[in-house]
């Protein structure tokens, strides 16, 4: 076994692989960027070796800054995470040139799997079941025309060298394939430096199911069963289990089947991943083999009680697989839930800024992350904050594991999928194993709903507001704010509703509060019943519990509410939902964080890519203005309303900023 290795990643794998290299007995290299100076990673490990400024491209996919580090630190093997140099073979190459171990497949291996196109001829020759589709040399937009009307439409077009869904778009019709392309090749060139792409059939409501494999690279290959990966947005996944329901037993025996021809056919060594599409019948689809652990790993650890970050030391360090097929047994299922930093309500665009509150449940689930409270999510990685992992004896066991640990997450400072996650594990297609990669599509009614705003949320945020404000400390001195002599106390305090501010007035005494809010609270007010903009009253009981939350007793009814700083106001969570209630400044005016009337403002840090019309252009309403690059994937901002352009203050290749302004327009007479 290796003494040392180094871990050529960051965030929650890094800290995955140097915990399961600790209990061996072997020591761990972290290597970090500037923004990466305190991440969690870094201190799991024995030694740090600093690799250069935040891009990932100046330190993380620098190989001669990773060789440097091994060669400073006396590594012997590299393990390479998922992202960044996993595939990379000719960073495997410059690894055997050193005499240093790569923690993965061959680079031989990498080569003949990095393309898509020349992955599925190979899985051709060796007989398992491929996609209908063209991953030819010729790359003119006359030939993907033509084989698109040859393959039939809808088509999908997929980066030959992509992955995480990135340079993938769904083509429906001849009109849209020219528009799509081009954007893709951009997508993919930035992402992997390759802008060459095939073609496939798309398999209308398919199931992604995926096999995962070791082998020893000497032809012994075995499976470790199968997930079910097939709800994603934009081509990437959200939520994973394992094993895929409601598969049929001769369908998943010709899967396993596949997957483990898939790695003999390349001598495969270590953790791979073999992809498929199922049409729901009788037929599974080769897609593509992901040469390294993947990011769902998780949950077929957890059914089958193996560590595989250990299978990928061992295997390395040449004592071949730990275990045969027939010693490799499943119980149970495992869910696995991607808690992002990302809005789903504005398309899932990332989300940017410090975690001010990080609460993950950790006595209800496994929690796999290499962020913590106080950090922040910045524009230069991928903006997974944690992986939230459940098991059971039963699917629905595991399933109501995950709803409960779901309902316990609370992030503040930035936006997060946690409520959408929730929503996708109550809803009731899920429940039954229903899916599809079209699941989130079909089910955004209930997926994407908001509860409104209600006395609940503003009981629990006045009282913490109250609490902020004139709770200062022990000294009754210093508390003073509210205090009348022989009458209830009474406080004033100001509140966002309808978007202005509005007066809410607290008095009350042993616990027992009686508010009354004027005059802005016409939402308020109408749920009352009430004329609008009059004021409206409740009463409710409040108490701090041992936790931290709040017990808040109302209309006859108890129940807890976790308040916490967010913005300029708070975040109020109840169960799984939470509210974002500001706490104006009724002399500050409008808000900073709105637009002002003409212009658009940056949603988020990133890159401006092109430039969709020109001053003087006459445009409509949501047709795109320009396409900017943050997180790796293009984002088109589109026109908020008919107009003419006036100008734009950026140009293509420009860095941008969150609230920058973009373009300068005129409103159409």
């Amino acid at each position: 076994m290796f003494k040392k290795i180094l871990i050529a990643n960051r965030g929650e794998i890094a800290c995955r692989v140097a915990r399961t290299a600790r209990a061996m007995g072997v020591k761990t290299v972290a290597v970090y960027s500037d923004a990466d100076a305190n991440a969690p990673h870094v201190r799991a490990c024995d030694e740090a070796v600093h690799i250069g400024p935040a891009p990932a491209a100046e330190s993380y996919l620098k190989v001669d800054k990773i060789l440097d580090a091994i060669r400073r630190t006396g590594a012997e093997a590299v393990h390479p995470g998922y992202g960044f140099l996993s595939e990379n073979a000719d960073f495997a190459d410059a690894l055997e040139k050193e005499g240093v171990a790569f923690i993965g497949p061959t680079a031989k291996t990498i080569r003949a799997m990095g393309s898509k196109s020349a992955a599925k001829d190979l899985m051709e020759a060796a007989g398992v079941p491929t996609t209908p589709g063209y991953q030819g040399e010729d790359q003119s937009s006359a030939t993907f025309k033509k084989e698109a009307k040859r393959i039939g439409y809808p088509v999908l077009l997929k980066a030959t060298a992509g992955g995480g869904g990135k340079g993938m778009r769904m083509v429906a019709a001849e009109s849209e394939l020219e528009d799509a392309l081009r954007s893709a090749q951009r997508e993919a060139k930035s992402a992997f430096g390759d802008d060459r792409f095939l073609i496939e059939k798309y398999v209308a409501r398919a199931r992604h199911l995926e096999v995962q494999i070791f082998g020893d690279g000497k032809g012994g290959v075995v499976h470790l069963f199968e997930r079910d990966c097939s709800v994603q947005r934009r081509h990437q996944k959200v939520i994973e289990e394992a094993p895929a329901p409601k598969l049929p037993a001769t369908v998943r025996e010709k899967l396993l089947k596949a997957g483990v021809e898939a790695g003999k056919a390349v001598d495969y060594r270590g953790a791979g991943t073999v992809e498929f599409l199922y049409d729901g019948g009788d037929n599974v689809y080769f897609m593509e083999m992901n040469t390294r652990l993947q990011v769902e790993h998780p949950v077929s650890e957890m059914i089958t009680g193996l560590d595989f970050v250990e299978w990928q030391l061992r295997i390395a360090a040449g004592e071949g697989l730990p275990l045969g097929q027939d010693d490799i047994t499943e119980r149970g299922h495992a869910f696995e839930a991607r808690l992002y930093a990302e809005n789903p309500d504005q398309n899932f665009a990332p989300s940017i800024g410090a975690l001010t509150t990080l609460r993950l449940p950790e006595t209800t689930a496994r929690i796999d992350s290499g962020v913590e409270e106080a950090q922040a999510i910045t524009p230069f990685y991928d903006p997974m904050i944690a992986k939230i992992i459940t098991y059971g004896k039963t699917r629905e066991e595991a399933l109501g594991a995950m709803r409960a640990s779901l309902a316990q997450t609370r992030v503040t400072g930035l936006e997060t999928n946690a409520r959408f996650l929730h929503a996708l594990a109550s809803d009731g297609d899920f429940a039954a194993g229903d899916v599809s990669t079209r699941y989130i599509e079909d089910h955004e009614t209930h997926l994407f709903a908001r509860p409104p705003l209600d006395n609940r949320v503003l009981a629990a945020a006045l009282t913490a507001r109250y609490e902020t404000l004139h709770q200062t400390g022990a000294d009754p001195w210093a508390a003073l704010a509210g205090f009348r002599m022989n009458r209830p106390t009474r406080a004033a305090l100001w509140i966002e509703l309808d978007g202005k501010p509005a007066m809410a007035t607290l008095s009350g005494a042993g616990g027992a509060v009686k508010a009354t809010i004027e005059p802005n609270a016409s939402a308020a007010a109408r749920r009352e019943g009430e004329e609008s903009g009059e004021p409206f009253r409740f009463s409710f009981e409040a108490a701090r519990t041992d936790d931290g939350a709040l017990c808040i007793n109302l209309d006859g009814g108890a129940f807890n509410a976790f308040v916490a700083p967010h913005g300029n106001g708070a975040r109020v969570f109840i169960g799984a939902d939470f509210w974002d209630v500001a706490y104006p400044d009724p002399l500050a005016g409008v808000s900073a964080h709105h637009s002002s009337e003409g212009s658009l403002v940056a949603p988020m840090p990133g890159v401006v890519t092109m430039l969709s019309a020109k001053p003087g252009d006459m445009i409509e309403a949501g047709k795109p203005l320009l396409v900017m690059e943050a997180m790796k994937m293009e984002h088109a901002l589109k026109a908020p309303f008919d107009g003419v352009v006036k100008a734009y203050k950026f140009k293509p290749g420009d860095q941008v900023k969150d609230g920058d302004l973009l373009v300068e327009f005129e409103e159409s007479a």
